[in-house]
């Protein structure tokens, strides 16, 4: 049976729709993926399982899949450092495997392919920033199981889970650069209420008030902030300054 002759369980403008109605500012990443995993295996005709890969710095994680089959193949991959689903997060190519059983790349993994139960395989790239590979897998039971409409849908899932995938990631990154600009305004607050402090108990000018910080802090081996902090919350000094 050819993959034209297979009915998928999701017509694709409906799986399309309610990828178009996610709210991503309610979902996490996770949520999200899974989404996309879940609707290529009920689109894509034919008995199959889909996984995305993440690649950041060198290693590699299946962040969302759908069946165990897909979880053990990608894994297997990972344990060898090379294989499809590897190739297309890291290199940004598609990767086609037709017949796993006459397959001639990475034919160690194939004799577990075989094993497994898979017989083709569909991987495709997220399209993400160069720091962040990814890609998604589809694994199917049958040999040459993808037609040009079964490699158009996943060539579109793909793209989709790149875009969420690369605005998550953005986001992240975004978030953690305001919480540590966040961080550092709190943290020179407190440095300048305790400067205050010391300023006014002994009468000093705001560069030597910052001396006596930093001299109690090296003492005490303990960060300004601590100092600072523990100065406007108590009133003290944790490491008493010489006269």
């Amino acid at each position: 049976m050819s993959p034209a002759d297979r009915t998928p369980a999701v017509d694709e403008a409906a799986a399309f729709e309610r990828l178009g109605s996610v709210a991503f500012a309610e979902s996490s990443l996770q949520s999200v993926l899974q989404a996309v995993a879940d609707l290529t295996k009920q689109v894509v005709p034919g008995s199959v399982e889909a996984s995305i890969t993440l690649l950041v710095a060198d290693r590699a994680t299946t962040v969302v899949h759908t069946g165990q089959l897909a979880l053990d193949l990608d894994e297997s991959q990972y344990g060898r450092g090379y294989g499809p689903c590897l190739h297309a997060a890291s290199s940004g190519q598609t990767v086609e495997v037709l017949d796993a059983r006459t397959e001639a790349r990475w034919s160690d993994y194939m004799v577990t392919a075989v094993e497994r139960g898979s017989l083709s395989s569909l991987s495709l790239p997220l399209g993400t920033s160069e720091n962040l590979g990814a890609g998604l897998n589809i694994y199917a039971r049958e040999s040459a199981a993808f037609d040009e409409d079964g490699r158009r849908i996943g060539h579109r899932f793909a793209r989709f889970a790149g875009v969420a995938v690369a605005n998550m990631h953005a986001y992240e990154s975004a978030r953690e650069r305001a919480d540590h600009l966040q961080t550092a305004l709190e943290s020179r607050a407190v440095i300048d209420q305790a400067k205050g402090i010391l300023i006014e108990r002994y009468k000093v000018t705001a560069e030597e008030a910052f001396t006596v910080l930093a001299q109690a802090s090296m003492a005490g081996n303990r960060k300004l902030r601590v100092v600072a902090e523990h100065l406007v919350t108590t009133g003290e000094l944790l490491v008493p300054t010489r006269s």
